[in-house]
This record gives C-alpha cells, structure tokens and sequence, in this order.
C-alpha cells in the first residue's frame, strides 16, 4: 500500500474567502499577503501597486545595514539613532536623513533588488513616503528580516531591524498586530493623507504570533475616508490573512501554485506616519 498523501489545502483560496468577509468601502482597494516562515507556504489577495508611506521605513533601514555590511562596519551612532527614531516613532525627519545617505530612491531599489523585491519603486527626490510596493514584496522583506538564514541581511542586522520593530511606539502599534493573540508582534505602520484627494493609504506589515505558529503579513490600503476606517480595514484583513493558516483549515479541492515564489530561489506631511 502506498504512502497516504496529506491533502492540499489552497492558501490562496481560503484567503480570498475570508476577505469575503472584510467590508471595503467604495472607492478603497487593498491588498493582503501572508506567508509560514516556517513552512514557505505563502498567499497573496488583491493586485496592483500601493504608495508605501511609512512602512518603507523598513526598507530604508535594511538598505542603511547593507550598506554598513558592505563597508565591514557596524552601523554608526548617528544611523542607530536615527533608526531608532524612524522606526520607533515613525520620526520623518530622522527617515529622510537616511534616505539621504542611501542615496534616495535608487539606494533603497538598489537594495530592494539585493533582498528579492521586484515589484517595488523608491519615491522621487525627497519622497520617500510616495515609494511603491506590492503587498507581495512586502512579505518578501519581512521574509529576508525574519527568516533564519539566505539573507543578505546578516545575523546582527536581521536582528537588529527585529528589536526596533517590536519596540513601537503606544498608539502606533495599531494594524497587523490585531492578529496576533497576546502582545508577541513586531510591526511597522505607514498612513498618508494624499493631498490630491483627502483619501487616505493605511499599511501595515509585521510578525505575529498566533496559535503558537509565527506569520508573515503585509497589508496594504488606498482610498479610505479617513485614517480611522483605514486602520479597521488593515486590521480586519489581517485577521483573515492569519485565519488561512488555523488548524483545520479545509483542504482545497485540488493543488494549485504558490501566488509568489519564495524570496530566496516623499517624506509625508506632519500628520503621516
């Protein structure tokens, strides 16, 4: 008698059916990837590019930390206060003083390229808020952050890059954490109100830990009245991301291809983040 095959559950499938169940306002559009680092599996729910606001903060910092690997140096006091600052507190300025020194938008490409993204574009001069992501590209990152080994990200940095987001600043710490179920999350926000039409991009992409098991999302927003309906949509998509990977989920009723290979084969005005 042969072998017994585990049924194949559709990630993918069980993802689009739960953001059945998520309420998108009019005019808003999102976009969910969740990924095992555990296992690879990964699935992805809505298409298109996304502005980044402050989420690109951690891009912003993994390309400081190859560039401080490359130099054969540890990063400098001033780049870890700014650091700190950036991702801690979601501090513009500190963020544009990095993305100063990496050279802008083709700094942060050029390191984007290094960690496996390829669906994503440095905002122009100044703007790095106004970079360009996928919600896919985004678990790409936080794959390259989290994972344990094949990033070019070295042992210190991934770990640094892990203690500043598990350090968010109270009332920033909103978004996928909401998936989790106790305090053990490690995230970064973004929220910008566009000025050509008062609507806002909510994101929000970070580690969770739930029923024991670590999971990667990235949630991505555009078009939300406000910042408040924003913030509920991230979370309740998160939620659902997360729920893909429960124990008893339904097999699918046949196997299909991961929606992504696996990673390794403008500043914003005073009220954004």
């Amino acid at each position: 008698m042969g072998a017994v095959r585990e049924p194949v559950v559709d990630r993918g499938a069980l993802l689009g059916a739960a953001m059945r169940s998520v309420a998108v306002a009019g005019g808003a559009a999102v976009s969910v990837a969740v990924c095992d680092p555990a296992s690879g599996e990964c699935a992805r729910y809505g298409d298109g590019t996304f502005e980044t606001a402050s989420i690109v903060k951690v891009g912003i910092l993994a390309a400081v930390l190859l560039r401080a690997q490359d130099a054969g140096r540890p990063p400098t006091a001033r780049e870890r206060t700014d650091a700190a600052a950036m991702v801690e507190h979601s501090d513009n300025d500190a963020a544009s003083a990095l993305w100063r020194g990496i050279g802008g938008a083709a700094g942060l490409d050029a390191a984007h390229r290094r960690l496996g993204l390829t669906g994503t574009t440095g905002g122009e001069g100044p703007l790095w808020g106004l970079t360009r992501t996928t919600a896919a590209d985004q678990v790409t990152l936080l794959r390259q952050v989290f994972g344990t080994a094949g990033s070019p990200l070295d042992t210190a940095s991934r770990a640094y890059v892990r203690t500043l987001m598990g350090r968010i600043a109270e009332g920033q710490d909103w978004g996928v954490s909401a998936a989790a179920d106790g305090s053990d999350w490690a995230l970064k926000n973004g929220w910008l109100p566009r000025g050509t039409t008062g609507l806002w991009v909510v994101n929000s992409i970070g580690r969770v830990t739930a029923g024991g098991a670590d999971r990667l999302v990235a949630v991505l927003s555009h078009g939300n009245a406000t910042k408040e309906e924003g913030v509920l949509l991230v979370e309740e998509s998160a939620r659902a991301a997360v729920s893909v990977f429960a124990p008893g989920a339904p097999p699918a009723p046949s196997p299909f291809p991961p929606p992504f290979p696996p990673p390794f084969s403008a500043t914003a005005p005073s009220v954004a983040g």
